[in-house]
């Protein structure tokens, strides 16, 4: 989240000869990043090979020199999961150990073990996941953000080229293992100059306490999500937010254009926006024409249609792969995103080497709850299923509004089991809705309902119903 390298980092040459690599490898042109990406990926699949035993039964003893990327079959999260300690590639990296170190929320950002940095995914295409990374990976991770992050304001980079004016407000869920959130916390450990700069703020707490505390840091900068952007920018519109930050940094969501000119007019501000997962945080940064540039040098993406075949640019497949070769501890190997990628055509009219893809994600409602005759409360997809997913420990949902204050909250699960967690999860999303100023929301409950699926191919999480407000 920070344009600049941590200081205290464990291994300086490391991060030297990392960061030196991302900045001369586009300056060969296609042909070398491709080469790169090739070796890496031979590499990779000789690590796991050796050290995997779940990736050594993959593979059959075939060498890795013998492979292509097609000939290995596609990885699933929740089967990953299930066997994560054959997965990894440290046998002292266990499942078992890595959730108790993740229960304990004061540890955020620490290195586990003094060495491994660990984050959960927030289960939002069905199962959560844990997601190793050693100082290698974290080492690419910290170059790409701060070398392939577009420079907006380049008269201000060359007076202060390592954003030490800045400050910088993460908003978004800040009380668990996230991703944004454990690289917040690393950088604050690792970077004491930054740490009175560098902020999370909770987006689960009313909107009058969240424009409060934004109000209160008043941030130059404000990363979030593209709903919790839209959401603070209509803040600002009423005079409730008088912050008025540089730039707006989003991702985790999709972003349209018309909802990027809503921010930018109403801040009167840069917004850039950027394509992570947790699997890999770094996948694409924006150019200065606003196109999405895919970091292929450290990952490989294959857009495929449903029966697994590739889609040509252009076109939009049914999923896409991620092969990720920063990462060795936790190979993932043609691993199912979930997201829709599409392959521009056409180079970048910016002249970057690195391939422009469009991505379809996240594609959930935010919602707008309220009685007739009351004020609208307006509560972002990403905050409910913070709460019903961390809060109400409820996985397997979708949430639907049927009207101004009906809401339906469904799960895929049925019998006993189901009942028992809808009953625990309703009062849990109730407080957190009338905490925000939505009282009097009816929530109706069904389990066994086959959630629906949105444009991205995701279930969507959170919508509205046609006509619901």
């Amino acid at each position: 989240m920070s344009p600049s390298f941590p200081t205290g980092f464990p291994d300086a040459w490391l991060i030297g000869s990392v960061a030196a690599d991302v900045a001369v490898a586009p300056l060969g042109g296609a042909s070398a990043i491709a080469q790169r990406a090739q070796q890496r990926l031979a590499d990779l699949l000789a690590h796991a090979a050796r050290h995997s035993p779940l990736y050594r039964e993959v593979l059959g003893g075939r060498p890795a020199s013998a492979l292509r990327l097609a000939d290995l079959p596609v990885m699933r999260k929740a089967d990953l999961m299930q066997r994560f300690d054959q997965w990894v590639t440290d046998p002292d990296l266990t499942l078992d150990a890595l959730r108790a170190f993740m229960a304990d929320r004061t540890r955020i950002g620490e290195a586990f073990r003094g060495r491994y940095i660990v984050w959960e995914s927030s289960g939002s295409s069905g199962a959560p996941g844990i997601f190793v990374q050693d100082p290698f990976a974290m080492a690419v991770n910290d170059a790409l953000e701060a070398l392939r992050r577009p420079v907006l304001d380049p008269m201000r980079a060359l007076v202060d080229p390592m954003g030490l004016a800045d400050r910088i407000a993460f908003v978004g869920a800040i009380d668990g293992h996230f991703a944004s959130t454990v690289s917040i916390e690393r950088l604050r450990r690792l970077n004491p100059y930054l740490a009175p700069r560098l902020h999370g703020i909770s987006f689960l707490q009313p909107i009058a306490a969240l424009v409060a505390e934004i109000d209160a840091m008043a941030p130059t900068v404000i990363a979030t999500y593209p709903s919790v952007a839209l959401l603070l920018a209509e803040a600002h519109r009423r005079g409730q937010l008088r912050t008025r930050p540089r730039e707006i940094w989003t991702g985790g969501e999709d972003l349209s254009g018309a909802q990027r000119r809503r921010i930018r007019e109403a801040f009167d501000c840069a917004v850039v926006n950027s394509y992570g997962a947790s699997e890999f945080l770094s996948l694409a940064s924006e150019c200065r024409h606003g196109r999405l540039h895919l970091n292929s040098d450290w990952c490989i993406l294959e857009s495929v249609d449903a029966d697994g075949a590739a889609v040509a640019p252009g076109h939009r497949g049914a999923t896409t792969l991620l092969t990720n070769l920063a990462n060795r501890v936790q190979p993932l190997l043609r691993y199912d995103l979930g997201d829709r990628v599409v392959y521009a055509a056409e180079p970048c009219a910016c002249g970057s080497c690195l391939p422009v893809i469009e991505i379809h994600g996240r594609c959930d409602d935010t919602l707008r709850l309220g009685r007739a005759g009351t004020r609208r409360v307006q509560v972002t997809p990403l905050a409910l299923t913070t709460v019903l997913e961390e809060d109400a420990g409820l996985v397997d949902f979708q949430l639907v509004q049927e009207g101004p204050s009906e809401l339906m909250l469904c799960t895929g699960l049925q019998g006993p089991a189901a009942i028992a967690a809808l009953r625990h999860a309703r009062p849990v999303l109730a407080a957190f809705l009338a905490a925000q100023g939505a009282t009097g929301v009816r929530i109706r409950c069904r389990s066994g309902e086959p959630a629906q699926r949105g444009r991205s191919g995701k279930i969507q999480r959170v919508l509205r119903a046609p006509g619901a407000a």
